[in-house]
């Protein structure tokens, strides 16, 4: 699952890309035609997915980060270990700053892993992608 260093195995790295891309073409998409989607990796090694959901009114659309930390969380899950997030684009769209922000909730420096088509990968951190994040633990709330 994870290493000792904290840095994902290369077979969970493959299976949070491949349950990203299934559930990308369950994405509805209307109004952008934008599919995206998303695997998380709980602590004990479960993968809980999600797809962009748009809806007409715009603001209320769901990214599909959120939506797969939305399905972990449901499940019982308080913290994260690692994020895969897949989009058409060739070069790998990276999440949204809402995305960022409730990512950090569960895991502050956890590795994401970033897929464009052509299968092009990018890996970054979230500590990277937002490096001082407000959480509970930094006094919210």
């Amino acid at each position: 699952m994870v290493s000792r260093s904290g840095e994902l195995t290369a077979r969970v790295v493959e299976e949070l890309c491949i349950a990203a891309r299934q559930v990308q073409v369950n994405a509805y998409v209307p109004a952008s035609h934008f599919r995206v989607g998303a695997a998380v990796l709980a602590d004990d090694g479960r993968i809980f997915v999600g797809c962009n959901v748009e809806n007409a009114s715009l603001g209320l659309t769901i990214c599909a980060e959120r939506a797969a930390v939305c399905s972990a969380v449901a499940a019982g899950v308080r913290a994260l270990r690692g994020c895969a997030i897949i989009t058409d684009l060739l070069d790998p769209a990276r999440p949204c700053g809402a995305c960022r922000q409730v990512l950090a909730e569960f895991g502050q420096a956890m590795p994401i892993i970033l897929i464009g088509s052509a299968k092009t990968r990018l890996f970054t951190l979230l500590d990277k992608l937002l490096p001082d994040p407000f959480t509970f633990g930094s006094g919210a709330g």
